[in-house]
């Protein structure tokens, strides 16, 4: 009995032996099956030991698809970053501001290469990310110079490159991995979001924080006007099943519920029940924290912020540097749990 249990673990054990001696101990492929949930592990295992490692300036270089010349332009991160910021963020903001801003933007580029745990989207046609807001802005100093008064161009692009030339290589951290969504966006209404209320996904770093102070960001009310007859086409047509009329319209129309930062979860259009975010798609508005009005004429949407009000408010922010906040203290309100570390770059 002995000789056959003994028997039984040789065999298991030169079985184990074989499957690693042909798979191998490998840091480029997962091992296992290819499923999805195999890979997201290995990605996260990744994106964990990434930060601890040494890079020369090469491995942070990055391919952008530039969408007016359908061509794929490869640039090292920190250029990236600087048109990132020249296309995402006003000039005349804080300089804390704009640091605060080059190191999400700096984190979100890295966060799209694979080498950082990142995965090819489609949308950028073959590169990492494209110039559009499907991933960031991006715009080149000559782009950006030329809508910039001549006189202060210069000015500007000096202040906005010592943003980026004063937090080079410094990026977002949450429990020792790179932060693999650093979200931004305009204009609060008072208040940031949940992510998992906005993009049905619980993010650690990504809650919904205050952030007071942006009533004078051009965005922060908005409003849109439609006729009775005008909201119901736009709606039917979306939701042909709602039968909505725009003689019962105000009684069609309900808001069931909200957000902590305020934004409208779930809403009812006739017997349809949808999210504020696809009705705020529908009808093209500036935020899901909005209000319904019905008045005798016309039906006002009544809109708080500007953008989906997940992560990093960029009028925050800046509110934030000119109350004496330094862009550490910035990102660490909007992004909870992060630490701001230096990756190792080699010389």
């Amino acid at each position: 009995m002995k000789k056959i249990i003994l028997g039984i673990l040789i065999f298991i054990s030169f079985t184990l032996l074989l499957a690693i001696l042909i798979v191998g101990i490998d840091n480029k492929n997962y091992i296992g099956k290819k499923t999805k949930q195999n890979k997201q592990q290995y990605l996260k295992e990744k994106s964990k030991n990434i930060i601890l490692e040494k890079y020369s300036s090469r491995d942070l270089d990055i391919e952008v698809y530039i969408t007016k010349n359908k061509k794929i332009q490869k640039m090292n991160i920190e250029e990236y970053v600087k048109g990132v910021v020249a296309g995402e963020m006003p000039v005349n903001f804080d300089i804390e501001a704009l640091k605060a801003q080059a190191i999400a933007a700096r984190t979100y580029g890295l966060a799209r290469l694979e080498k950082f745990g990142g995965e090819k989207s489609l949308n950028a046609n073959g590169a990492d990310v494209n110039d559009t807001i499907e991933f960031q802005v991006f715009m080149s100093k000559d782009d950006r110079i030329k809508l910039w008064p001549k006189k202060y161009a210069e000015q500007y692009w000096k202040k906005l490159s010592n943003a980026i030339d004063e937090t080079k290589g410094e990026v977002l951290v949450y429990d020792n991995r790179l932060v693999m969504e650093p979200y931004y966006f305009s204009t609060s209404g008072g208040r940031t979001e949940d992510a998992v209320d906005v993009f049905s996904k619980d993010v650690p770093y990504l809650k919904s924080v205050e952030s007071p102070g942006e009533d004078r960001a051009p965005k922060y009310k908005t409003q849109f006007t439609y006729t009775y007859n005008e909201l119901t086409s736009i709606l039917n047509k979306v939701y042909p099943k709602s039968k909505l009329s725009a003689k019962t319209l105000k009684k069609q129309i309900k808001i069931l519920e909200r957000s902590r930062g305020g934004s409208v979860k779930k809403i009812k259009i006739g017997d349809t029940y949808i999210t504020g975010s696809k009705f705020r798609s529908i009808l093209g508005l500036t935020s899901s924290n909005f209000t319904i009005d019905f008045s005798t004429k016309n039906v006002c949407v009544n809109c708080n912020g500007y953008g989906h009000g997940v992560g990093m408010s960029q009028w925050g922010a800046d509110v934030m540097a000119k109350e004496g906040k330094d862009y550490k203290e910035i990102l660490k309100h909007y992004y909870q749990g992060v630490d701001v570390i230096k990756l190792n770059i080699k010389n």
